[in-house]
């Protein structure tokens, strides 16, 4: 059964029931059925098949996202933190021939939902059953379309949902963008699966703030008022959402599975949610496996791991300690060759226990080697170093240098030198001399997604980060 018969049927048998809520709307299973079902046929007589869309986090966003896969057009969401460049890349790559948004602008085809006509490029195909065109933002400024299917993306909702099994949460909260794979896979399509409710806040109500910023006493205040059962975040929002915590924030006792991910999580970070009775548990995965892969839960969780893999998948660990998933995977990449035939080698180091919990070391091209002939990986280095509260961001580099210099994003505007100095000393003191930060420079701006040093799932894009500060790591860099 598909998720579409899956809701048709829940709105015949249980159909006043609330399944989505943004602000102070909600709507009930039969309208949720009748209004995808209505929208599908407008956009059926538009002959559309390939459709890109940019929502805030809400109803119609559901509503044109589900809508768009009864007609088996390809859904290219344009995440909010796209620079119109890369969006227009996008559209191009896919060959979109209409846009959807909330307006004001562009013909009215429901309610609160708009659309734009675009000049579709010739001659570009798409594999076939693409039913979601994902694009990473990876480690250049312009986006990488993976293409989805359908089913692969029903089958890891399904998975997560059975891996949830006797503990599924009824009431999810979503606060990451659902033009972001992890919410709308692992998030918003789970919880429609598992009959629970979802809860739909705009981005101005959840704290996120332009493309990366966080107000973490809105955000925690959020979360209390929403009183959800489940919820994702990415590692930066569970650091601010903490912090908010240790400012007096209150954590809602419904809350019984938060799931945190599309990052390097600092262990230290979950320390400190376990301290606050949070049930946080972190997951792996990639666009390219259609997101989770690997997930801790409730009774099956262990520290340092990223947990076991899901029931759909098989992970192994190569020779070269390269992680590679057996199982479904994306239809190719937009523009280039099909896949070939065989597991997806994902790039990153792992290492597999006797249970088969799987612990992620950092990616295999990231990996440097000191002057000494030391082999780090700086993803190591990093997570000792996010788990001070005065750092946002870091990425360090070691290659060929004698020393391991850091570039340092602070958590908050007036942070002295000093006080970061102190930062890293701490986490120094928890790492190899091999392996030690020993020189270290201020990042010229923050982090963000907007200005193409974070991808939207919180990981910074290494590359960029280095190439931006390459005349500032040539000359000696801060105390």
């Amino acid at each position: 059964m598909s998720l579409l018969a899956h809701l048709a049927t829940l709105a015949h048998r249980r159909p006043h029931e609330t399944v989505l809520r943004s602000g102070a709307r909600t709507i009930t299973r039969a309208e949720l059925d009748a209004q995808v079902g209505h929208l599908a046929d407008r956009l059926a007589v538009l002959d559309l098949a390939r459709v890109s869309t940019a929502f805030d986090n809400g109803i119609e966003a559901v509503v044109v996202s589900l809508a768009l896969r009864a007609i088996g057009a390809a859904h290219v969401p344009l995440p909010g933190f796209f620079s119109a460049a890369q969006c227009a890349h996008a559209q191009a790559a896919a060959a979109v021939e209409a846009h959807l948004d909330a307006g004001p602008a562009g013909e009215t085809i429901a309610p609160g939902i708009h659309l734009h006509r675009k000049h579709a490029p010739a001659g570009v195909g798409l594999p076939v059953g693409t039913s979601v065109v994902t694009f990473t933002s990876g480690s250049t400024g312009t986006p990488k379309g993976v293409c989805l299917s359908a089913s692969h993306l029903e089958t890891v909702s399904t998975a997560i949902v059975d891996a949830l099994a006797g503990q599924t949460p009824r009431r999810h909260l979503a606060l990451l963008p659902l033009a972001v794979l992890l919410e709308q896979v692992a998030g918003v399509e789970a919880a429609l699966w598992a009959e629970a409710e979802v809860l739909l806040p705009a981005s101005a109500e959840t704290g996120l703030v332009g493309a990366a910023g966080l107000d973490p006493a809105r955000l925690a205040a959020c979360i209390d008022q929403a009183r959800p059962e489940s919820l994702i975040l990415v590692p930066q929002m569970l650091q601010g959402w903490l912090w908010g915590l240790g400012q007096g924030a209150r954590a809602p006792d419904s809350l019984r599975f938060a799931a945190v991910g599309g990052a390097r999580v600092p262990p230290a970070l979950l320390q400190a949610a376990a301290g606050f009775g949070l049930p946080v548990h972190e997951g792996y995965g990639l666009s390219e496996c259609a997101s989770v892969v690997c997930l801790n839960r409730p009774g099956a969780s262990r520290a340092g791991k990223v947990g076991r893999a899901l029931p759909h998948v098989r992970v192994e660990v190569d020779e070269a300690g390269e992680v590679l998933v057996h199982g479904p995977r994306f239809l190719g990449y937009l523009g280039e060759a099909p896949m070939a035939p065989g597991p997806w080698a994902t790039g990153d180091i792992g290492r597999l226990d006797e249970d088969g919990y799987l612990a992620i070391d950092g990616r295999r091209r990231n990996v440097y080697i000191t002057a000494f002939g030391r082999n780090v990986s700086p993803e190591w280095v990093e997570s000792e170093l996010l788990a001070e509260p005065e750092i946002a961001h870091a990425v360090v580099d070691g290659e060929a240098r004698a020393e391991t210099v850091a570039i340092i994003a602070p958590a908050r505007s007036g942070l002295g030198d000093g006080e970061i100095a102190t930062a890293i000393a701490r986490a120094n003191a928890r790492l190899p001399d091999y392996a030690r930060v020993h020189r270290w420079l201020r990042a010229r701006e923050a982090f963000t997604p907007g200005n193409g040093l974070l991808t939207g799932n919180g990981r910074v894009r290494r590359a960029e980060v280095l190439a931006r500060h390459a005349a500032d790591l040539s000359q000696r860099a801060g105390a």
